[in-house]
């Protein structure tokens, strides 16, 4: 019997960890799995000890004031990582929480991965001398990280971005509706969605020849979203973002993995991102990056308009929607598209993962 421990904390993370624990079990016929995750992953298999909403605090001030619920979190991942007798600990993303779980399991004894790696590159690169302590085997998942560790003498397995397993299993229903429909992407968290949704919403008087759609997040309830939305009418599509983008003529997203969903199903958009002014603050000293968004990162210049802090506002959606809507305009982008998914690997990103973590343990 092998026991694997997974800590996840959010709804990305959840989609690509279900499809790694399904790869791990066809591979480890004694695997067992327990963890903080999300209902993709319980239906894999997981014995889900704590629900990703529970942990998704963003901002250097939201952390700070939810400290004491990240700190019983902590003390229930430690308690149930040596209750469980943990034989490999699975890393997935969320580096605040996660690097520090690394330092408590490998005083353990027990072994450490971490899929979808911290973006150090990005900032605190003082984290790198941590994950070469700390971590027995890293699974980079964009391009040019693993050349990034190869710098500061780290080894890591460059295994292809997971989002390509993932769209071997759209919804092939399509989403009704009369008119060319636009996806409102608001992001997974209830703080970022009551941030950015109010303000996405002001597109819809302006375009009144389309669809807006809501692409809900997997643990979000449409009550939620309808306390935002009160009564301007804008259906909600729970748990279906990539078959809602699938039938959308462009985009509106928050800043994340969703961009980069969006890019390889090749669909205009506009990224936004805003947050307190505290944490934007301390943000702009400590990120050391051009841009925000996984796919201007990637193609490493502006491929997609980013909104940001200020900027995000509901003039400047008009005019950027405007632009994504035009024909000409959308047959450049996809062509930069194309050139971001020649550069992400193979399908069967997943599988290499598994193959890697089994033959660790």
């Amino acid at each position: 019997m092998t026991n694997y421990y997974f800590i996840v904390g959010e709804a990305s993370g959840d989609l690509h960890a279900s499809n790694l624990i399904k790869e791990i079990s066809k591979l480890d016929e004694n695997a067992s799995f327990k963890g903080f995750g999300g209902e993709r992953m319980q239906k894999q298999g997981l014995e889900l000890n704590l629900h990703y909403s529970s942990m998704a605090f963003m901002g250097f001030w939201e952390v700070i004031k939810n400290v004491s619920a990240i700190s019983r979190n902590f003390k229930q991942a430690k308690k149930e990582l040596l209750e469980f007798n943990t034989d490999v600990l699975v890393l997935v993303d969320y580096p605040g929480f996660n690097m520090r779980m690394a330092s408590f399991a490998k005083r353990h004894g027990i072994k450490v991965v971490y899929y979808i790696t911290p973006q150090v590159w990005a900032w605190k690169e003082s984290r790198v001398k941590k994950l070469k302590r700390d971590v027995d085997l890293l699974l980079p998942i964009l391009p040019f990280e693993q050349d990034f560790f190869a710098k500061n003498q780290i080894e890591s397995t460059f295994v292809g971005h997971p989002l390509l397993d993932a769209f071997k299993d759209i919804d092939s229903r399509s989403v009704e509706s009369d008119k060319p429909i636009i996806a409102l992407l608001p992001g997974s968290r209830k703080q970022e969605i009551s941030t950015s949704l109010p303000i996405m919403m002001k597109l819809v008087e302006s375009f009144e020849n389309y669809q807006f759609v809501i692409a809900g997040a997997p643990s979000i309830s449409a009550a939620f979203y309808r306390n935002i939305t009160g009564e301007s009418y804008i259906p909600i599509l729970s748990n279906q973002t990539h078959a809602l983008l699938k039938e959308s003529k462009a985009a509106i997203v928050t800043s994340g993995t969703a961009t980069l969903e969006a890019a390889i199903l090749k669909v205009p958009q506009v990224v936004c991102y805003k947050t307190s002014a505290f944490s934007y603050f301390f943000g702009k000293l400590l990120v050391k990056v051009k841009f925000i968004s996984l796919v201007n990162l990637i193609a490493n210049k502006e491929v997609v308009k980013e909104l940001i802090q200020n900027d995000f506002n509901g003039e400047r959606l008009v005019k950027e929607l405007h632009y994504l809507l035009d024909k000409k305009n959308k047959t450049k982008i996809i062509g930069e598209y194309n050139k971001i998914i020649d550069v992400l690997g193979s399908e069967g990103a997943s599988l290499r993962a598994a193959k890697e973590i089994v033959s660790l343990s």
